[in-house]
Formats: C-alpha cells, structure tokens, sequence
C-alpha cells in the first residue's frame, strides 16, 4: 500500500522522502521531489516482493517438514 501511495505522489509522505537538501523545495519545479517519490514507492515494492518471496519459501518449508514428521511417526 504504500508503495501505491508514493508513486502516487501522496502529500502525507513528504516528511518520509529523503531530501538531502531543501533547495529541491524552493526551485517550483515538482519534477525532481516526484523523482524521489517513484523511487521511495519502487523500493517499497521491492521490499514487499522479498517479504512474499520469504513468506512463500517458508511455508514451502513448513509444508516439507509436516511431511517429513507424519512420514516418521
């Protein structure tokens, strides 16, 4: 979700855009603050898509090791 919101450009989630310098405010052109939006919105969906692959590999685990456990007993 919020990598949707930063590519939308969401005006709540300026403070959490990393501006190095606050002249990037002052020049009135919005183009470079939505630079660093996409790319802060890209790196959520990154993250989300490492968190899924996790998720599948451990339930992809947990499955094995059921199998294994009722193969024993």
């Amino acid at each position: 979700m919020l990598g949707i919101f930063y590519i939308t450009h969401s005006a709540v989630l300026i403070e959490d855009v990393p501006v190095m310098n606050h002249s990037i405010y002052q020049d009135g052109n919005p183009e470079r603050i939505y630079a660093l939006y996409n790319k802060v919105g890209y790196n959520c969906f990154i993250a989300a898509a490492i968190y899924i692959v996790f998720a599948v590999f451990s339930c992809c685990q947990l499955r094995l090791n059921k199998q294994k456990a009722y193969l024993v007993h």
